[in-house]
């Protein structure tokens, strides 16, 4: 790995737009200030509106993508879909880190897992967060199924704020400035952290510093959480600039 640039695999939902590009803005980032170098690849799931339904059929669909994706013996593979994994069912996590990674063992090329779900619940750890206040793009009910799997996970979710938006391009062609007004509708006081997007797919990179600098809180969003553990995952220091409390390079 240290000869050539270390290879980032992403399974996506086939109508995300925002994964391939928040995790490569704060990688190249990253290399500013470290030596490592990456390459992107990614697979596809099909998605086009945001449902229970049918994000349990694009998860069935995961598991051809970590195969297509070993086949690029890839250093690190992520899945890209937060409400796809919280959706179906506390603590799923880690079974469909596991299942993916046995794709890839069959395959001759064992590699690490890291769902964006996963992601989000060990970053808030990390940040010892106890309450947090969040936002989604999702219709209510799914936001619900996200409160759920969080405090699932020992956090209480104190506040939430869910845009109702369905169509998941419509969520990925969001300005992730506009966060920066969402943000003030949310209860924080007394919270310990800020998710600022529960949803890989709003972007939010470029609203994370100014939020975190406004509230005085750690902020966070599901792709920072992503990094950070990919990172770690990888055994990279965790710091990415403009990346919030997370990667600042503390943890």
């Amino acid at each position: 790995m240290q000869n050539r640039a270390i290879r980032i695999g992403q399974i996506v939902p086939s109508s995300n737009t925002t994964m391939e590009t928040e995790i490569p803005a704060m990688l190249r980032a990253r290399e500013a200030i470290a030596p490592e170098r990456f390459t992107f690849h990614s697979s596809r799931m099909r998605l086009k509106h945001v449902t229970k339904e049918a994000l349990a059929d694009m998860d069935s669909d995961s598991d051809r993508c970590a195969l297509e994706l070993s086949d690029a013996h890839v250093d690190i593979m992520g899945y890209a879909c937060l409400v796809a994994i919280m959706s179906q069912g506390r603590g799923y996590h880690r079974q469909s880190e596991q299942r993916l990674h046995r794709v890839t063992v069959a395959n001759g090329f064992p590699t690490p897992i890291v769902s964006s779900a996963g992601a989000l619940v060990e970053g808030l750890h990390v940040l010892g967060a106890k309450k947090v206040a969040i936002i989604t793009p999702y219709l209510r009910p799914l936001t619900d199924l996200v409160v759920d799997y969080i405090e699932s996970e020992g956090i209480a979710v104190q506040d939430s704020v869910s845009l109702e938006i369905a169509d998941n391009l419509a969520v990925g062609a969001r300005d992730p400035l506009a966060l920066l007004e969402i943000s003030r509708q949310l209860h924080s006081a007394g919270a310990d952290a800020i998710v600022l997007s529960a949803c890989v797919q709003m972007p939010s990179f470029a609203a994370i510093e100014q939020v975190q600098q406004r509230c005085g809180l750690p902020v966070v969003s599901a792709a920072v959480c992503t990094a950070y553990r990919m990172l770690k995952s990888l055994g990279l220091h965790a710091q990415v600039p403009q990346g919030g409390e997370l990667l600042s390079g503390k943890y």
